[in-house]
């Protein structure tokens, strides 16, 4: 261990104080996260723990508050573009407010959430972000609330929980997407989703175990019916869960003699895939097929042609769950809230008329 190193562990809270002109107690409550002090003062402090490079002891101020200065979040699939960006707007609140993020990703599998949340506990987190893979299933996050840990649900809310819930708002996204396309002569829209049955064939938005997206079908299903379309469970495809099952799915239907003359891609990763299929295919975009995706990823912005999305409030999905649950930590909310925040269409290129 070089000088710098045992300065640095040497740097108590007192010593914090003193350079910011503050008391000790006030400096503790900027430094741990809670209490309330004048943003004056939390510049202060902050700007002369890092003058000093202060490093907390984290054993003693689990020791001295009852917290591991820590938060548990369980997500999907952290290779999906959606989900990294929602947990960065999770670990810049966090951080701002004094928490370490420990992150764990479920695959969209339940037991393997349950087996997250069994880790977390066991590590003492002061509280849990989840994205629920099955919302039915749910009695695991309810034992962890029953053990004192506040709960967040990011971008699937759950109706057998009465936690703090953050979502978009998919059903009416969906619904805007599909009547435009309606509206530009489309008659055979394909849904195309990960969400899987045992058969792989979708019956009824019951079947989707993931709230975010059975609010998109039912969005889709619901205007399809009010333009008088037929039959269009049908066209729901169900199993895109990685590239290669999305691209053998895409490929089946967009080679079928009555294909789709547009498709809604239920994520970004599975949008990239159709269009891999398209140009393999020799199929034009938006002349022979159009294509819309849900969440804005940086590759739909700079392909030939760049293609329409739905722009969903990733980032700020992550923040908000991440700053109710920090209020709900330091006592400043007792009620569950439900936020759901906006979408928009974005348009760009990959959508034209139904080809005759």
């Amino acid at each position: 261990m070089d000088q710098s190193q045992s300065q640095n562990t040497s740097v108590t809270v007192a010593d914090v104080a003193r350079k910011a002109g503050v008391s000790k107690a006030t400096a503790a409550r900027v430094l741990g996260g809670y209490g309330t002090v004048s943003e004056r003062v939390r510049e202060a402090v902050t700007a002369a723990a890092r003058a000093l490079d202060y490093r907390p002891n984290e054993l003693a101020r689990s020791m001295t508050t009852g917290r591991s200065g820590t938060i548990g979040v369980v997500v999907g699939d952290i290779e999906n573009p959606f989900f990294s960006l929602a947990v960065r707007g999770i670990t810049d609140v966090a951080r701002q407010a004094g928490f370490t993020v420990i992150l764990i990703n479920s695959g969209e599998d339940a037991e393997t959430e349950k087996a997250a949340i069994r880790t977390l506990l066991a590590k003492r987190v002061d509280g849990l972000i989840v994205s629920p893979a099955k919302e039915s299933d749910v009695g695991h996050l309810r034992e962890a609330t029953g053990s004192g840990r506040p709960l967040a649900l990011l971008d699937r809310g759950s109706e057998f929980l009465d936690v703090d819930t953050v979502i978009a708002d998919d059903r009416h996204a969906a619904e805007d997407v599909t009547r435009q396309l309606i509206a530009r002569g489309h008659r055979r829209i394909a849904y195309l989703t990960a969400c899987d049955t045992p058969d792989h064939l979708f019956r009824t938005p019951a079947d989707i175990n993931t709230g975010s997206v059975r609010r998109r079908i039912e969005g889709f299903l619901g205007t399809c019916g009010e333009a008088g379309l037929t039959e269009t469970e049908s066209w729901v495809h169900m199993g895109a869960v990685t590239p290669e099952e999305t691209r053998r799915i895409a490929t089946q239907i967009l080679e079928a003699k009555n294909r789709p003359t547009a498709i809604i891609a239920s994520d970004s990763v599975i949008g990239l895939e159709v269009f891999k299929v398209c140009r393999g295919l020799g199929l034009r975009i938006p002349h022979d097929l159009s294509l819309v995706s849900f969440h804005d990823a940086d590759w739909t912005s700079v392909t030939t042609p760049p293609v329409t999305v739905v722009r969903q409030p990733v980032y700020r999905l992550g923040e908000t769950a991440a700053k109710l649950l920090v209020e709900r930590l330091n006592g400043n909310r007792t009620e569950a809230v439900r936020v759901v925040l906006r979408t928009e269409v974005v348009e760009r290129a990959s959508v034209a008329n139904a080809p005759a």
